[in-house]
């Protein structure tokens, strides 16, 4: 161990981890105010996709909001967003009619006129080269694996770019340990259940007056079809058929570009059957007459899946601590009726931006930047979400139907009152791993077999997601108590992260006819939905060596 290399220290006024939408918003944000004041700010941002763009997913239906306060002329500086929504469509599916419901009413802020169709991904690439322009230095392939604390417990930056250790944790030839980037503030923007991010929260108590946070499933398509079935600018929202009442989700569909469509189907992971497999409700969705048609012909030449933060307004935490904020998803921004946070992302980083340059050009930076809560709950992103924020609950607990309907009146008076509920804000309750119900309660599901037409199976899928990660590496996958999955969760639950894992990572083998839990972690796509899910909570999502994962073209 005498060979092993030093770790080296580099110091930054600002380090963001996390080249999402947020992320890149906040560095952006920075150089461009400090310029304006003729100062200057130094901001490292670090990614552990292989380049920006790599592990973003979304639908996406991008509200502009938030992009044209950091570009108002984001149009003319060549932002890749071309198709504007022409068409808002929105269906109740059965098992083989539809009934369009589009004419049903609902507050303006609902559809999505001025809004765009594109790749949220590419739209992260084109931010990234305006972030270098401006003199941000960016680090895809580093992933955080751990925080600095300073000697009164604040943050004082990450860990990033360790490579080289075996499954067993241990050095091999060509370790490297790492980088120490030490800053002033560390912006989290890990996305949805980030590693870091979970840590942070539970070590500063920030979710200590906020109810729990809740999650969806969205697995996700790229096609190209036919001239002829193409139609851009069209947006499809679908709720029912191929869910029951009692089980939350619906799709979505977007037609874009050059004969691209978008499709994708979200379960919310507060379901209770455990033979639920959300991928193979989407495999089934497909097959439905008002699906297939925009889809045969097609090619399908992109897949991933990751998790939505669905809790809302109630299930914010506080934002800032000692020495750092978190912005974006690792927060929770999305407006669940919406389907839509990237805005909100944007936005919230801007916010923090704004408080982090008004301490450190004070000259005696305080440590916690209250001014980024002080301004989120004056901002439009916290009034958006109080609009919306018993749709959730109510659809968990009145089912899709009823939960509909009642979280359509509650929008339109909150609309009409400026935000008044006859039921103030309901609370979540359960975390959606309690959710789950023991398997006796319920009858296995058995699944239509893929027809490679329009289904397919996890492995192909995961193959056209472009997942990789080296297998010689500590698996990032990490079970509390090895012996959990097969002595509990296989006879209480029928072991269901072998359904609701997207990608194959989980299986129940039989090993000399005992069964055996095997972890494949070389498949995951990085969803996070066992971390979130799992009704024992014993797996821990963890961060791969850097440049793992997926890499999603156009997604």
């Amino acid at each position: 161990m005498a060979d092993v290399p030093e770790r080296e220290s580099m110091e930054y006024d600002v380090v963001i981890v996390g080249g999402g939408p947020a992320g890149l918003a906040a560095a952006i944000r920075l150089k461009q105010t400090a310029q304006a004041s003729g100062g200057d700010v130094s901001v490292a941002l670090l990614e552990k996709g292989s380049e920006i763009g790599a592990h973003i997913l979304s639908g996406a239906v991008l509200d502009p909001s938030g992009l044209r306060q950091l570009f108002p002329d984001w149009k003319a500086q060549g932002a890749p967003l071309e198709t504007a929504v022409t068409e808002d469509r929105f269906i109740y599916l059965g098992p083989q009619g539809a009934l369009d419901i589009s004419f049903l009413p609902m507050p303006s802020y609902m559809k999505n006129h001025g809004c765009y169709i594109g790749s949220l991904g590419n739209l992260s690439r084109w931010m990234a080269e305006q972030a270098e322009a401006l003199g941000v230095e960016i680090y895809p392939g580093m992933a955080c694996s751990e925080v600095l604390y300073d000697d009164a417990g604040a943050v004082a930056g990450v860990v990033a770019g360790v490579f080289g250790l075996d499954r067993e944790g241990l050095p091999k030839g060509d370790y490297q340990p790492g980088l120490e980037l030490r800053a002033r503030y560390t912006f989290f923007a890990e996305g949805v259940r980030g590693s870091l991010s979970q840590q942070i929260i539970k070590r500063f108590e920030l979710d200590k007056d906020s109810d729990v946070q809740k999650y969806g499933i969205g697995i996700k398509e790229l096609w190209k079809v036919p001239k002829a079935k193409h139609k851009p600018g069209l947006v499809q929202h679908t709720l029912g058929w191929p869910l029951d009442d009692k089980t939350g989700g619906g799709s979505f569909m977007y037609h874009f570009g050059d004969g691209y469509v978008s499709i994708g189907f979200v379960v919310h992971l507060n379901y209770q059957n455990p033979y639920l497999s959300p991928f193979d409700e989407f495999q089934r969705f497909k097959q439905h007459p008002v699906v297939r048609e925009h889809l045969e012909g097609g090619q399908r030449i992109s897949y991933g899946a990751r998790a939505i933060t669905e809790g809302g307004y109630q299930s914010v935490p506080r934002l800032s601590f000692p020495g750092g904020v978190l912005i974006g998803c690792s927060a929770g921004f999305v407006n669940v009726p919406r389907i839509k946070g990237s805005h909100n992302a944007i936005k919230s980083a801007i916010l923090a931006a704004d408080a982090a340059w008004a301490a450190l050009s004070s000259g005696d930076a305080p440590q916690t930047l209250e001014g980024y809560d002080k301004a989120y709950h004056k901002s439009d992103i916290a009034k958006e979400l109080k609009l919306v924020r018993n749709v959730k609950p109510l659809l968990s607990r009145y089912g899709t139907t009823l939960g509909m309907v009642l979280g359509g009146l509650d929008m339109t008076v909150g609309n009409l009152t400026g935000g008044w509920s006859p039921w103030g804000t309901l609370k979540h309750g359960k975390t959606d791993a309690q959710s789950l119900r023991p398997a006796a309660e319920f009858k296995p599901i058995t699944y239509p077999k893929p027809d490679g037409r329009l289904s397919f199976d996890k492995l192909s899928s995961v193959f056209i997601s472009n997942t990789n990660h080296e297998e010689d590496q500590p698996v990032h996958l990490r079970l509390k108590d090895p012996e959990v999955p097969i002595a509990i969760n296989l006879p209480k639950y029928a072991e269901p992260a072998q359904r609701y894992c997207p990608a194959g990572v989980y299986e129940v083998v039989d090993d000399n006819g005992k069964p055996r839990f095997q972890i494949n972690a070389q498949n995951c796509v990085h969803c996070k939905t066992c971390d979130i899910k799992d009704p024992t909570q014993n797996i821990v999502w963890t961060t791969p060596e850097g440049g793992g994962g997926p890499n999603y073209p156009n997604m």
